[in-house]
């Protein structure tokens, strides 16, 4: 009985050991991925491959409570600021202050430890930096009391010029001592105290980790490597600088679990475990990212295990289907969306309107002045047929502008369907009747090579031509310049874009969509933007400033159902993400804010 007790304690165990050879290169995990890294310093930082860097080698004040784009937890913190806690504070005039607990212990990877100067230092330095094209206004937005932009506006606006060349230095010093300075400070106990002039609920979304921009590193490495030296008269030479002549370009000083220890641009990047990370030190000793355009080699990698995380394009995931060892996972919601927009006031001259007149040779320029157009094109547009053919069924029709995944996603409101008898109806009832009796003709427009956004707007013009043979609509691709120089002078009467979210919060979506100097709001012709004004504006800035979760839940599902009675975008598609990985790789995850992968919750193993 005892030997057959050993037989069987020694077949357990080579299966294990089996299970365990089975697992390549166990303290290792390799992301195979397209598209390099821009920088590696956060301040800079506008990118998801950047970001991914940035997110395993640095860490924010706060983080999302795994899958949750809601829930804050504590991360260089202590606490997350509330009302009810008494962190955050509120004067008569709408000052509001909000308290952060640093967390103390925490070590940079020189082994020096963090302080709330290093808090205030780096956020500072962001709003000076404020390179052009960056994520600088997150920051000037809610410390200026959505007054400014960017430094340069604040500081144009003080001098009274509109060169920031000619902003005298007196008045350069005064922007950084009554814009800059105040909106961070370090207080007894170990806190940073942020002020601004009114509420900004997102201002902690801003702060969290995934935020690349807001992430933390050592004030005293950034100042030795010739970052920004701190003071008031000299921010002005660290602003807005070349990429290459950042000083903080190519490396780190964070307290993340990681090390960056190698970065060879375009090829590969090198993390180490960081083993006195505050939160204790990762399973996976060894990070590294590769930079893999070619798909096929990328399938190689995957298939023999030589990567453990791979991207997969949507049109390839077939040859991924059932290969052995491997793990897909489908429907993960994203932050953004594509929308067909309509232009309510297209400019002189424009060339998509054909004669210019209801008088079926062309369109008048506030053609989609009327409502009744409008809503008879979102009728038109058969939805489903969009997502299974363009997006082989990975993607949801959302409910509005503000998009699934999302705090106060109106679940419930209404939307349009596929309804050909509805657009007739409302066709008919356009221009008191004389657009279904005399037609019309028009060009739709999309940024070319773009085949998802082409098929969109040729689904819509095939059902809208099928209702009447007076209707007539040309879809027409033109360069991405193109497109943007046509969108900015307003003479697409019919067009396609789409937009990603920089943080996860409502606002960041009914700004562009529906304010009435919105992104997109903005181009869309007389009639929609005083639209805007009247119904839209009141609300988004109610939105922005309410600090009660079901005070802003309440203001946003009337925007998102405001939206669609005035009916003033097709809001067609929401794509879903795809994840795909060897079985052996334990612990990942899915949340929309995080620029990449994860490493610290991930571990390898078979099961």
């Amino acid at each position: 009985m005892k030997k057959v007790w050993l037989i069987g304690l020694v077949f357990v165990l080579v299966l294990g050991l089996m299970a365990v050879a089975a697992v390549k290169n166990p303290d290792t995990l390799v992301v195979a991925t397209i598209g390099d890294q821009n920088t590696m310093d956060p301040a800079w930082c506008y990118d998801t491959a950047s970001g991914e860097v940035i997110w395993n080698t640095m860490d924010n004040l706060f983080q999302y409570d795994g899958e949750s784009t809601e829930k804050l937890l504590p991360m260089l913190a202590t606490v997350v600021p509330t009302l009810d806690n008494g962190l955050i504070t509120q004067a008569p005039d709408g000052t509001t202050y909000i308290d952060v607990p640093i967390r103390k212990g925490v070590k940079f990877h020189d082994g020096t430890e963090l302080t709330p100067e290093d808090v205030e230092y780096c956020i500072e330095r962001a709003m000076i930096f404020d390179r052009s094209g960056g994520p600088s206004w997150m920051f000037w937005e809610p410390f200026s009391g959505i007054k400014y932009g960017g430094i340069e506006d604040c500081a144009k606006d003080l001098a009274g010029v509109d060169d920031f060349s000619k902003v005298p230095p007196e008045i350069l010093k005064k922007v950084y001592d009554e814009w800059v300075d105040p909106a961070v400070e370090v207080k007894p106990g170990n806190i940073v105290e942020f002020k601004l002039p009114k509420p900004y609920p997102p201002l902690l979304q801003i702060l969290t980790h995934g935020a690349s921009w807001s992430a933390i590193y050592s004030k005293a490495w950034a100042i030795s490597k010739g970052a920004w030296d701190g003071k008031a008269t000299t921010w002005q030479n660290y602003h807005d600088p070349e990429r290459e002549n950042d000083p903080l370009y190519d490396s780190e000083m964070g307290s993340g679990p990681y090390i960056l220890t190698k970065w060879d641009p375009g090829v590969e990047v090198t993390m180490e475990a960081f083993d006195d990370y505050w939160a204790g030190a990762p399973k996976i000793k060894h990070a590294v990212i590769k930079t893999v355009e070619e798909w096929g080699t990328r399938r190689l990698m995957l298939e023999s295990g030589d990567a453990d995380i791979v991207y997969v394009p949507r049109q390839y995931l077939s040859q991924v289907e059932g290969m052995d060892g491997v793990r897909i996972i489908t429907g993960l919601p994203t932050l953004s969306n594509a929308v067909v927009f309509f232009n309510s006031g297209v400019t002189e001259g424009s060339k998509y309107v054909g004669s210019g007149q209801l008088d079926g040779n062309g369109i008048p320029l506030d053609f989609f002045a009327d409502v009744n157009v409008r809503k008879a094109f979102c009728y038109a547009f058969d939805y489903q047929t969009y997502i299974d053919e363009a997006w082989l069924g990975q993607a949801i029709q959302p409910t509005g502008p503000i998009v699934k995944g999302l705090a106060y996603y109106p679940e419930n409101s209404p939307v349009y369907t596929y309804d050909l008898a509805k657009a007739e109806e409302y066709f008919k009832k356009a221009y008191d009747g004389q657009v279904w009796a005399k037609g019309f003709k028009m060009t739709a427009v999309y940024n070319s090579g773009n085949d998802q956004r082409k098929t969109a707007l040729e689904i819509l013009r095939d059902n809208i031509e099928s209702l009447n043979p007076k209707f007539h609509i040309d879809v027409v691709g033109v360069q991405w310049s193109s497109f943007l120089d046509a969108l900015v002078g307003g003479q697409m009467p019919v067009y396609m874009l789409g937009w990603l979210a920089d943080y996860p919060d409502p606002h960041n979506f009914v700004s562009p969509y529906m304010s009435s100097t919105g992104t997109f709001m903005g181009f869309q012709g007389d009639a929609l933007v005083n639209l805007a004004k009247e119904k839209f504006d009141p609300l988004i800035e109610k939105g922005i400033t309410q600090l009660a979760p079901e005070d802003r839940r309440a203001t946003y599902a009337e925007l998102q159902k405001l939206a669609y009675d005035y009916a003033i975008d097709i809001f067609p598609v929401q794509a879903t993400g795809v994840h795909v990985e060897r079985t052996w790789v334990k612990g990942w995850y899915y949340n929309p804010m995080r620029p990449g992968t994860d490493f610290y919750s991930l571990s390898k193993s078979e099961d």
